[in-house]
C-alpha cells in the first residue's frame, strides 16, 4: 500500500478580507467559499480516507470537519500548517503595508532564513514547521489535508528541491485540491 497526501487550500475567505494580510489571523470563509467547501466535500468524501487534518483556522476547519461528518473519519488539528504568520501585518491592507514598506515583503523570497514582517516567522521557519508534520505522517494509507497556500507551496517547492523564488507559482488557487504520492521524508 502507497501514501497519498492530498493538499487542498482553503476556499475563498470572506469579501472583506481578500484586500488584507490575513496570514494566521483566523478569518472567516464568505458565502462563495461555504459553497466551494460543499464541493470540495463532495469531491473528497468518494475517497478512501485514512487521515483528515487541518490548520485550526476556521477557513480550513469548516471543510475538514465536514469532510470527517460525511466519511467518519475523525479531523485532526495540527497547527503547524497554518499559514505563514505576517506579525504586525496581519488584517493590514496589502497596499497599506506596501505604502509603509515599499517592496521590503519580497524578503521572504529573497532572504526565506532571515527576512521577517515584524514580530512574524521567516519563510523557512514556515517550511521547517510544514516539513515536520510531513516527516511525522504515516507510511500508508490516504491523507488529507485542508490548510493553506503557503505551507503547500513550502512542502511543494521543498520536495520538489526547488529554490523559494519558484514557490510562489506553486500556491494553489482557493479551493484547489492537489493529490500527490510522495516519497517519506525529504
Amino acid at each position: 500500500m502507497t501514501r497519498t497526501v492530498t493538499l487542498v487550500r482553503h476556499p475563498p475567505v470572506e469579501l472583506h478580507y481578500r484586500t488584507l494580510c490575513y496570514g494566521s489571523t483566523d478569518v472567516p470563509l464568505g458565502p462563495d467559499g461555504m459553497a466551494i467547501a460543499a464541493q470540495i466535500v463532495a469531491t473528497l468524501a468518494t475517497q478512501p480516507i485514512a487521515q483528515i487534518v487541518h490548520s485550526g483556522l476556521q477557513r480550513a476547519a469548516i471543510v475538514a470537519e465536514e469532510l470527517a461528518m460525511r466519511t467518519g473519519t475523525v479531523a485532526h488539528v495540527d497547527v503547524r500548517l497554518r499559514e505563514i504568520h505576517f506579525g504586525e501585518w496581519e488584517l493590514q491592507s496589502w497596499d497599506e503595508i506596501y505604502a509603509k514598506t515599499g517592496d521590503a515583503m519580497m524578503g521572504m523570497i529573497q532572504n526565506p532564513s532571515a527576512w521577517r514582517a515584524p514580530g512574524g516567522e521567516t519563510m523557512y521557519e514556515l517550511r521547517e514547521r510544514v516539513l515536520q508534520w510531513y516527516r511525522e505522517l504515516p507510511d500508508t494509507g490516504d491523507i488529507v489535508a485542508i490548510c493553506h497556500g503557503g505551507p503547500i507551496a513550502a512542502l511543494l517547492g521543498t520536495l520538489r528541491d526547488l529554490p523559494v523564488s519558484d514557490w510562489p507559482a506553486l500556491i494553489p488557487k482557493h479551493g484547489e485540491i492537489t493529490s500527490l504520492a510522495l516519497p517519506r521524508t525529504p
